[in-house]
């Protein structure tokens, strides 16, 4: 039984639900805004999963803080202070010497290898 607001529900069940409202309306444009910033990493490879599958014909502008999230995006914009810094494919953002976005995905990477 769902309580008033989905109360009862994780973060996640809430966000799959969403995910599958979206679905049953084929919208051609689909916004997340940190679809997955409150979920377990399970739950987040369950949404990406989903998204690339369900959404491959839409146009997708997601928010995220997530480098797993983005990677595999046509473009990133990287903001600093509010303003673009960089905006690009990700592999493209990588090969540049003094990308912001490849500083961010190297202290990804250095973070998840001391776990």
């Amino acid at each position: 039984q769902m309580a008033d607001s989905g109360e009862n529900w994780s973060v996640g069940q809430r966000q799959l639900l969403c995910l599958g409202r979206v679905i049953l309306k084929q919208n051609q444009i689909l916004f997340m805004d940190e679809a997955t910033a409150s979920v377990d990493s399970q739950t987040d490879a369950t949404i990406q999963k989903i998204t690339r599958e369900q959404f491959s014909s839409c146009t997708i502008i997601s928010i995220a803080h997530r480098i797993p999230t983005v990677m595999d995006c046509d473009r990133v914009l990287v903001l600093d202070a509010g303003l673009v810094k960089e905006f690009d494919a990700p592999s493209r953002l990588l090969e540049q010497p003094e990308s912001l976005f490849g500083a961010m995905v190297q202290e990804y990477a250095d973070r998840s290898s001391n776990l």
